[in-house]
């Protein structure tokens, strides 16, 4: 009997697996860290147990307090989620163990499956086609050398024990492996406490389809169609639909039965996911089979109209598959973006900070938002970068298509980069709309998808100057609707209708005289624009924040404030001759000393943010002068680092 179930896990898919369990009438139990005392997931959950710590190997990765916290609670059951300890065969036995239900596969199963290397010796034994590669039991350098000499360059180094693009690393060229393979091998330890790797060809332009399989107690299994995950940046998905477009019913059902053979010959129970990469001659390779709940899951649910947090629990329970193969459904077509706090112009790399606005699309038919954050929340640096999820339903893949693009447009968030601009040029783009899709898309389709930022033009400053002086009525008495401050007019005490604005936005600066022309109506500035012979009024969301105003700007949202000469010159100060912490973050490998000479492309220091490391390279070739930091301690995005001379 289950009737409270504690969530071992956090952020977005913490609030989803609580969504329904609240629904079947069970009580909830959150984990947090001391750094997610007050997040979302805690304030959702009935009941809250405080792990302690910060970083993953402080709180979420420590099976003993997730048991304790079970126990504590009264809880019967747990809930992996996805990451952290989902696929851990250790934790689902210590679970067991503990007399509490896991919801998830038999230990035996993770075990088979979670190490990809044992996966992918079982579908050899079993005949399934592989990629090429090594993935054995010895992980010396050499070893990895021998096979990348074997299969050819490039190769791909994964994670044997993980996914979610942590520990994986493309590797063009024999000169770059074993720095590849160190810091692949730091990044598994770090996300899932094994280090293990394996190595295959990179496959060029492959697409990545992987099939939803389900299994319970009673011999059943089944395959709940397919997802195309194909575009991806640093190996991690950023979209995903389903059912894949341009798969034939043949295909599906080959690679369906393919991956319930899988799972069958390893005894699986409840949700999985079995990937394959896709050649452009319709040839599927085994990669590996994820033994939990996926983060792309919505999209199945939307064309199947299962909920599978919901199977998950009742196959716990012991319950048989509700359904048989035949009666599985395929209606329409869903579409999923992964909305992550990063910055798309700097390499992708997380970004930290406050949300001071989040604004998610308004609910609607077809419409669905799985997020685990809510306005006014801190994106820490010791957790993955994904605040939430929009998918759309439609009739056909265009209708998703439309429906999605619409929610992207309602969807504003200030105070922390993310990729929603981003998301929107890819949803944009023919090549998308058309489904020419790969693992190759964003890289192919670069200039378009990531163009180089470019000047703020006059039009904008000066829809920023009229919506900044415009939105100081906000900060007036609410109950005195007389008061000068309420007007619109531009009059401010000792300022005055003409008064000009030194204004900065996205590191540029400008000084301008607001102009009126542009009218703040509630939280949208309404701009005129003279088009031929018509004059057409363009409403462009203004919400002001404190000191900030957003203000969206052909499809960005921009940061705007008043200059501040002081902290210009202290940021001036800080970024000469020296090299910054992209991120805020951990040190976890300094490679140079004070005084050695080093070549352009040098790796100097390593940081590690949200699981993933990121290496800072001189820009050219010099000599260290001086080290500002240290392996284990933690620095702020904008830190200086390295003081670099010029040889």
């Amino acid at each position: 009997m289950i009737t409270t179930l504690l969530v071992a896990n956090r952020g977005e898919i913490a609030c989803r697996v609580m969504r329904t369990a609240k629904a079947l009438g069970l009580k909830t139990v959150a984990v947090h860290s001391a750094i997610d005392r007050a997040a979302r997931h805690v304030r959702e959950a009935d009941l809250a147990v405080d792990l302690g710590g910060a970083k993953p190997a402080e709180s979420y990765l420590l099976v003993d307090k997730l048991i304790a916290a079970a126990r504590a609670s009264g809880a019967q059951a747990i809930h992996p989620g996805y990451g952290f300890l989902s696929e851990n065969a250790g934790f689902a036995r210590a679970v067991e163990d503990a007399g509490l239900i896991f919801l998830g596969p038999p230990a035996s199963a993770i075990e088979a499956m979670g190490s990809k290397s044992a996966a992918k010796a079982l579908m050899e034994e079993a005949g399934v086609p592989l990629v090429p590669g090594y993935h054995g039991e010895a992980q010396d350098l050499a070893t990895f050398r021998a096979a990348a000499e074997r299969i050819g360059y490039p190769v791909l180094l994964k994670a044997a024990a993980g996914g979610g693009g942590k520990g994986m690393k493309v590797v063009e060229r024999e000169a770059d492996l074993a720095e590849a393979l160190a810091s692949a091998q730091r990044e598994a330890q770090a996300a899932f406490g094994d280090a293990r790797m394996l190595i295959e060809k990179y496959l060029l332009k492959p697409r990545h389809v992987e099939i939803q399989v389900f299994a319970d107690r009673h011999g059943n299994c089944l395959y709940l169609n397919e997802r195309d995950c194909s575009i991806q940046r640093r190996h991690q998905k950023v979209v995903e639909e389903a059912p894949a477009p341009g798969l034939s019913p043949e295909l599906r059902r080959a690679m369906g039965e393919a991956a319930v053979k899988a799972a069958q010959a390893i005894g699986y129970v409840g949700a999985g996911t079995v990937e394959f990469l896709l050649d452009e001659r319709g040839d599927f390779y085994f990669m590996e089979m994820n033994t939990r709940l996926q983060v792309e899951h919505p999209v199945t649910e939307a064309i199947t109209g299962l909920d599978l947090v919901a199977w998950q629990i009742r196959v716990a329970r012991g319950e048989p598959l509700p359904i048989t193969q035949e009666q599985v459904p395929l209606h329409g077509h869903a579409i999923e973006v992964r909305l992550y706090a990063e910055d798309p112009d700097n390499d992708f790399l997380p970004a930290t900070g406050t949300l001071e606005l989040y604004r998610e699309p308004a609910p609607g038919p077809g419409r669905r938002v799985d997020s685990g954050v809510s306005e006014g929340d801190l994106v820490s640096p010791f957790y993955d970068p994904m605040l939430g999820k929009l998918i759309a339903w439609g009739e056909t893949r265009e209708e998703a298509h439309q429906r999605l693009l619409a929610m992207l447009d309602e969807t504003l968030v200030g105070g922390v980069k993310t990729n929603l601009a981003f998301l929107r040029r890819v949803l944009a783009h023919p090549a998308f709309a058309s489904a020419e899709l790969d693992t190759g898309f964003i890289s192919r389709h670069q200039a378009v998808l990531l163009p180089l930022p470019g000047q703020l033009p006059e039009a904008f400053w000066q829809a920023a100057a009229d919506a900044f002086i415009q939105s100081e009525a906000s900060m007036c008495r609410a109950d005195d609707p007389h008061s000068p401050w309420s007007a619109r007019n531009g009059w401010r005490a000792g300022l005055g209708a003409e008064t000009e604005l030194h204004l900065v936005c996205n590191g540029s600066e400008r000084k301008v005289r607001p102009s009126g022309r542009n009218q703040l109506q509630g939280e949208n500035l309404v701009c005129p624009r003279q088009e031929g012979d018509t004059q057409v009024q363009y409403r462009l969301p203004a919400i002001r924040r404190g000191t900030t105003l957003y203000l969206e700007w052909q499809g960005e949202l921009q940061a705007v404030s008043r200059f501040d000469p002081i902290a210009a010159v202290e940021a001036s100060h800080g970024h000469q001759g020296g090299l910054t912490a992209p991120m805020s973050g951990s040190i976890v490998r300094v490679l140079v000393e004070a005084g050695q000479r080093v070549e352009a492309g040098t790796a100097l220091v390593v940081v590690e943010a949200m699981k993933m490391e990121h290496s800072i390279r001189a820009p050219q070739a010099g000599v260290v002068k001086a080290l500002f930091c240290a392996e284990g301690e933690q620095v702020s995005e904008g830190t200086t680092l390295v003081e670099l001379e010029e040889a």
